[in-house]
């Protein structure tokens, strides 16, 4: 039988101030600061999940819903939200906050997937993720589908063997004539 692990048990924080030399010219924190720093936090809570060394295997779209200013506190928070056999998913949520302002924000939401490895870099079994509250449950439910689209877009599975996918794209059975 697989181990067991709550999802719970790979929640991580950071914290981040955002710095003159994290910005472009319009003192707005550069995307690709903030990756490394989702990257950064994603990976510890892999690690916590998996209790080995992770890989980055995938990142899903960043967007920025709000500009992230110099001199922000920018928090971000991690957690895993399902594993599969070596793999699993972690979603991140960032949040900036103007301290003397009192403005707390949502600036960002992405999911990275992670991959377990041994000391020679080769996949290995990850436990089992175990929601227990009503947000993890849907965000475990959505990651088999999130999982399959990332397959298909990257060429690594058929769009016709996606089977959580089959229903949202009306793809038919290609066995069916």
């Amino acid at each position: 039988m697989r181990k067991q692990k709550k999802v719970s048990d790979s929640y991580v924080i950071m914290t981040e101030l955002v710095l003159p030399n994290d910005t472009n010219t319009l003192h707005n924190l550069m995307g690709g600061k903030m990756m490394h720093w989702m990257d950064i936090v994603s990976a510890i809570a892999a690690q916590k999940h998996s209790n080995r060394i992770v890989v980055t295997a995938s990142v899903d779209n960043v967007s920025f819903a709000e500009s992230i200013k110099l001199g922000n506190v920018v928090t971000l928070e991690a957690k895993v939200t399902r594993a599969f056999n070596s793999s699993m998913e972690v979603h991140i949520v960032v949040y900036a906050e103007d301290i003397p302002s009192g403005k707390k924000v949502m600036s960002n939401q992405a999911f990275f997937t992670f991959v377990a490895v041994d000391q020679l870099g080769n996949p290995i079994d990850v436990p089992e993720a175990i929601p227990e509250t009503e947000d993890e449950v849907k965000l475990y439910d959505g990651a088999l589908r999130r999982r399959q689209l990332r397959l298909v877009l990257a060429g690594r599975m058929k769009p016709s063997e996606a089977n959580e996918l089959r229903s949202i794209f009306d793809i038919k059975d290609d066995t069916q004539v």
